[in-house]
């Protein structure tokens, strides 16, 4: 089986599991010997690097994940636009006087690709959810569509997890980005267990679908991702 040299992990939503599976796919794929890099180009609501939650964070995650040390440059390396404030990438940059444009985005990933040696695979967390603004004229799906990568959607296990997961299903469809499949993160609370939303969404996105419970392995069944 081919492995993929890179992939963009997508959300049908906000705060649904987008980093917990990213790390739990970084954590399989280095247990079967595959060299990775995960990146998460933009991050808002990022504490201090000196300050102890650093290691909660979105980066501090990603970055224990593949077992790198938290620095200024593993930080940098993988996060190198970081907001304090707790808000979709425009607003919280507006907030400390900062702009990102597409261009400047799109162009560091793609040097990070171009730099990735044989055999490893680059993973691209992306923020908030597909539609979310990044920019003051970009959205997540400008993004993922000018990476030219074929993405991994996360979905919640929430109560409307299914309709948006298949909404942001189409979304991609319409605008022909390469679906490598679904994980169902678990959502704290949820009326009816992952496994239940992951067959109701199955059932329609003719995709690989799987599930991610909290405390377990990322699931199997992915082409290029086994």
């Amino acid at each position: 089986m081919t492995a993929l040299p890179a992939l963009f992990v997508i959300g049908a939503g906000t705060e649904i599991g987008k980093t917990y599976t990213t790390a739990a796919l970084v954590r399989r794929l280095r247990g079967r010997g595959r060299r990775v890099r995960a990146l998460k180009p933009l991050a808002s609501g990022v504490p201090p690097l000196d300050h102890p939650d650093f290691a909660e964070s979105d980066t501090g995650r990603l970055l224990a994940a593949q077992g790198l040390a938290i620095t200024r440059e593993s930080v940098g390396a993988c996060s190198p636009w970081r907001f304090a404030a707790p808000l979709a990438p425009d607003l919280a940059a507006a907030r400390e006087g900062r702009s990102l444009t597409l261009v400047e985005l799109v162009d560091w990933c793609r040097a990070r690709l171009v730099e990735a040696e044989d055999g490893e695979i680059v993973v691209i967390e992306g923020v908030g959810g597909l539609m979310s603004p990044i920019t003051e004229a970009a959205t997540g799906l400008d993004w993922l569509k000018s990476q030219e990568i074929p993405a991994l959607l996360v979905s919640g296990s929430y109560l409307g997890a299914i309709s948006h997961a298949l909404t942001a299903v189409e979304t991609l469809r319409a605008h022909g980005v390469p679906l490598v499949g679904i994980v169902v993160s678990e959502s704290e609370g949820a009326p009816t267990p992952p496994e239940t939303v992951a067959r109701q969404i199955a059932r329609h996105a003719d995709v690989p679908v799987g599930c991610l419970s909290w405390g377990g392995a990322f699931p199997d069944g992915f082409i290029g991702l086994d």
